[in-house]
This record gives C-alpha cells, sequence and structure tokens, in this order.
C-alpha cells in the first residue's frame, strides 16, 4: 500500500481527523501491529498499552536463554520513540465500552477510534497451588527471573505436564544440573497435540536426557518440598513448574458485548475484527476462521502473533480488505532436537513417515486428498521449509514417493 492511498484510508475513516489506534496488549502480537501500522504509513496516533511494567518482550528465549543466564532479557530491538509509539506500560486494562469508543484501564478511560485487542493467554493454574511456596509458571519475564536461580541451585524439579513448555523446560533444567521429573496425567507426551503413534517416539527423549518421565500420573496435591501423586507416590521437589497449558487472557472482556469462543478466546472474522464496530483482535487471544482447513483455528504460537498484526494494520489502513489465512507454522527446542511443524492435521484422512521415528531425524507428514496439510519434521528442517509451500500451493503429492526420506519434498508432487 502506498503512502498516499494509507493516508486517503486514514483520512476517509477518520472524518478528517487523525485516527487513535489503541493496541490492549504490549507481547509479540500488539508490538507488531504497532509497527506494521507505522511501516504501512499510518499517520494517527499508536498507543501501546501493556500490564507488565518491563519494556516490551519476546517470550520464546524465555524457556532457555534467560533461564539459564545466557541472555540477560529478550526486548524486542525497536525504537517506539522515533516510529511515535506511545507506551504506557504497567497499565492494566479492565473493560471496554465498544458504544463509546473507550477501553477502561487502571489509569483510567483511553478513547480510541481503533481498538486491537492483542492481550496474548495466560497458563493455567494448578488447582490448589495457589500460594504454595515453590510453585512456578513459565510466562513472563518474572517468571523466568525467579526460576532462574532455582536452576542454578540444580534443585530437584518436577514439571507438572509433558507439553511442549514442560519439554523445552525440563530440557534447561537438563542443562543445568537439575534432577528433573515431568509428570503427565495422559499416558505419553504431547498428548493434547500429536497423535499416539507420532508422540510415542518422543517418550524416549526424556530418559535419553537424564530425566524422568511418568504418564498416567495425576497430582494429587503439592506440599512444601514435595509432589503428591493420586497414586499415593510421593516426588521430592524443591520446585514445581507448571506447563498445563493456556487459555486466551480475555477474562476483563467480560461484560463488554465483544463475542468470545468456547475457550474463551475472542471470536474473529477472516479479516480479525471483533464483533464490535472499530475492534480488532490478533495473536493468543483469539481465533479465526480458516478456508484452507474449514474450520476455526485458536493458534497459540509465535509465528501467529508475527503474522496476523500485518494483516490487522492493512485492514485498519485500507479500503481494501485484507484476508487472513496462514499456514500455522511452530518450533520447539527440546532434548538436543529441533521440531517443527506446520499446518494442521485434524482434517487428514492419510498419515507417511519420511524416516525413522527411533533416529535423529524424520518427518511426518498429513495428507487429505493426497494434498499435503500439515507436517511435523524432527532435525528436517528443509522438509519443513519445503513442505510449507506445498502446503500453501495445494499440489497434489505421490505418497509413495513422499515416504522416501531421500527424496526432496519438493520431487514428491503429482503435477
Amino acid at each position: 500500500m502506498s503512502e498516499q492511498t494509507a493516508q486517503e484510508g486514514t483520512a476517509h475513516q477518520g472524518a478528517g481527523r487523525e485516527r487513535r489506534v489503541v493496541v490492549v496488549g504490549a507481547g509479540m502480537a500488539g508490538v507488531q501491529t504497532a509497527v506494521a501500522l507505522r511501516e504501512q504509513g499510518f499517520k494517527g496516533t499508536v498507543t501501546l498499552i501493556g500490564a507488565e511494567p518491563h519494556q516490551p518482550y519476546d517470550r520464546p528465549p524465555l524457556s532457555k536463554a534467560v533461564l539459564l543466564g545466557t541472555s540477560e532479557g529478550s526486548a524486542f530491538d525497536v525504537d517506539f520513540e522515533s516510529l511515535d509509539i506511545e507506551l504506557r506500560l504497567g497499565c492494566e486494562a479492565l473493560g471496554v465500552r465498544p458504544a463509546d469508543h473507550a477501553l477502561d484501564t487502571e489509569a483510567g478511560p483511553v478513547p480510541y477510534d481503533v481498538l486491537v485487542l492483542a492481550t496474548g493467554a495466560e497458563p493455567i493454574r494448578l488447582p490448589g497451588t495457589e500460594g504454595v511456596p515453590g510453585v512456578h509458571l513459565l510466562r513472563t519475564l518474572d517468571d523466568a527471573e525467579r526460576l532462574r536461580p532455582v536452576l542454578a541451585r540444580q534443585h530437584d524439579i518436577v514439571v507438572v505436564g509433558a507439553g511442549w513448555i514442560g519439554a523445552e523446560f525440563a530440557t534447561a533444567a537438563r542443562e543445568a544440573g537439575c534432577s528433573v521429573t515431568v509428570v503427565e496425567a495422559a499416558g505419553r507426551p504431547l498428548a493434547g497435540a500429536l497423535p499416539a503413534e507420532v508422540a510415542a517416539p518422543m517418550t524416549a527423549w526424556y530418559a535419553d536426557s537424564g530425566a524422568e518421565l511418568r504418564t498416567d500420573a495425576r497430582v494429587e496435591r503439592v506440599e512444601p518440598g514435595e509432589v503428591v501423586l493420586a497414586d499415593g507416590s510421593r516426588l521430592p521437589a524443591g520446585a514445581v513448574v507448571v506447563g498445563i497449558g493456556a487459555r486466551p487472557a480475555t477474562g476483563w472482556l467480560a461484560g463488554s458485548g465483544i463475542e468470545l469462543g468456547g475457550y474463551g478466546e475472542v471470536v474473529a472474522d477472516d479479516h480479525l475484527r471483533t464483533s464490535a464496530e472499530d475492534v480488532y483482535a490478533v495473536g493468543d487471544c483469539a481465533s479465526f476462521p480458516s478456508a484452507r482447513y474449514g474450520t476455526r483455528l485458536l493458534v497459540h504460537h509465535w509465528d501467529n502473533a508475527l503474522q496476523g498484526p500485518r494483516t490487522v494494520a492493512a485492514n485498519i489502513l485500507g479500503q481494501q480488505t485484507v484476508v487472513y489465512d496462514p499456514v500455522p507454522y511452530f518450533w520447539s527446542e527440546q532434548f538436543g532436537r529441533f521440531v517443527q511443524y506446520a499446518g494442521h492435521h485434524a482434517t487428514a484422512d492419510r498419515m507417511v513417515w519420511r524416516g525413522d521415528p527411533e533416529g535423529p531425524a524424520w518427518t511426518v507428514c498429513w495428507l487429505r486428498e493426497d494434498r499435503l496439510v500439515a507436517l511435523l519434521a524432527v532435525g528436517r528442517p528443509r522438509d519443513l521449509a519445503q513442505g510449507r509451500r506445498l502446503i500453501e500451493s495445494g499440489r497434489r503429492m505421490h505418497p509413495e514417493a513422499l515416504s522416501d526420506p531421500g527424496r526432496p519434498l519438493k520431487d514428491a508432487t503429482a503435477d
């Protein structure tokens, strides 16, 4: 979009004056929305409101570099002053009054012409652990700072939950020399994310790293210094780290009239507009309809928080609306392995393996009507890069050729 077009869009929507865009949430999605507005030529005021007092920062380094002390922080390399983005940090949002075009905050009401909801997700707490000493979450910079000395003292650590964050934290704790036990209520790691046959090979990764994985293990309660499981066994725990999932941070929107979905997420349309006029939602707090997959997606991953803001900015600025329908992507570094995933496999009708899942590098491909819809690559970044493009193009694949790990994915197409 040209600067002239952007200015025309601003004047048209602002009725002759500069519009005020207020972005709530100073994580990746919020920061990138503010930056994208400026990059795309928005000339009005941009205010970025964050509940935490810290300079806006990136979250992925928290589970390793910040924890292990190899990085003091992960602040975004953004010059907010030169971009003329007003930062209001340490300011919690309390509610929205769409009819008044007003955001209520701890510091008082903030008027807006356009509001962008980018409040992300918040970790689910383990019931009964409120106020119990030694129980930690890992979502914020303050969480990581509290956990860093725990790792440095090489405590016995119990991790509750064998999902992505649990595996990443267990990896860091083992690197720090801690004794680590991971307890998972389901029968396998990543039970909510991957099919059993795909997650099964990952079970061995824990033992290989020296961590103990206990599946089908439910936590009965946490006492100072130990975790009591439902079967009565007790695990010594100098610290307990809870990683049992996250939910959209949208409780503050109660009573606003903005539509929320079954998981508490803001229901956005394919332009990332909410049910309220002049209100958009982006990142972990919002779901969107995917024509590619024929379903509504709620994506709690970094790439979604990076890509969505460009769509939001374009739609705030432009006369032409831009549709948001990405191929979801995320990665995880755990137990010496680089794991990448692209797509959405729930609609697949066939699964194809590339390589030996007991080995160091392998890929799983999901097909629907011979078209690639998702893949998981362990130590095979080229598969991921080529597969992501093939998902986007919708080209038909030869399943037999696809199963040959020595053959590039791009050479396994049927047309």
